[in-house]
């Protein structure tokens, strides 16, 4: 079964401090991207693909407060979580999350769920680009967690179209991304460009990239409720 990298989730307080931070931090300014109404929420996105990561992006994503709040669940990513938004109105914009690609996403989510780690249903979910819309499947929990504070992805499987289809490259290329925290009994469906981190000190995500700014290492905080 294929595994891949599908992107990286950068949180910001508000997108225009996220857009700032990218311009300042990576040296772009991030295009494209729109508005999630079922989440409440919004983001732009880039390009970040190589070798290792073929058809990888990330996205930076904030609440949109414009947009009426979600019913009956939370928004995703923890961005509704206290601890999370205090941390990015002291500390900026910070990778939170990644997202996996998925040949089938449910039987993924199953091997996940059996090995004891809770992604959350398989929600359809669309959004308008200038190309038209993008449809995709994502593993949603209720509650908006990510498990293991990150280091276990979301998963998502695309419809027609994959959003770096529409995208222009960006001058950032991921280099590596490690995982602290993900269980060793489910290494099999880790996928292989991705290092599992057994060290304790270790962030639970950290990636490396190069940029129009030079090399660049983002780590994810572990954060206290």
């Amino acid at each position: 079964m294929t595994l891949a990298l599908d992107h990286l989730v950068i949180a910001a307080r508000t997108l225009a401090e996220g857009v700032a931070w990218c311009e300042a931090t990576l040296g772009l300014r991030p295009g494209g991207g729109g508005r999630h109404t079922f989440m409440a929420t919004h983001n732009r996105v880039f390009t970040i693909g190589s070798a290792s990561f073929p058809r990888a992006y990330a996205e930076i994503i904030a609440i949109d407060v414009e947009a009426p709040p979600p019913t009956g669940h939370a928004r995703w990513f923890d961005l509704d979580d206290a601890a999370l938004q205090r941390s990015l109105a002291s500390a900026g914009p910070q990778l939170v999350h990644w997202v996996m690609r998925c040949e089938d996403v449910t039987a993924t989510r199953d091997a996940l769920r059996a090995g004891g780690i809770e992604c959350g249903e398989l929600t359809d979910a669309e959004r308008m680009t200038p190309q038209g819309l993008l449809r995709w499947r994502i593993s949603v929990r209720a509650d908006g967690r990510r498990p293991c504070q990150g280091a276990v992805p979301a998963l998502i499987a695309w419809g027609d179209a994959h959003p770096t289809d529409a995208m222009p490259s960006s001058g950032v290329v991921l280099r590596s991304l490690s995982v602290s925290g993900w269980p060793p009994t489910l290494s099999a469906w880790l996928p292989r460009a991705v290092t599992p981190d057994g060290s304790a000190e270790a962030a639970p995500l950290c990636v490396e990239l190069d940029t129009p700014r030079g090399a660049v290492t983002l780590r994810s905080p572990r954060l206290n409720a």
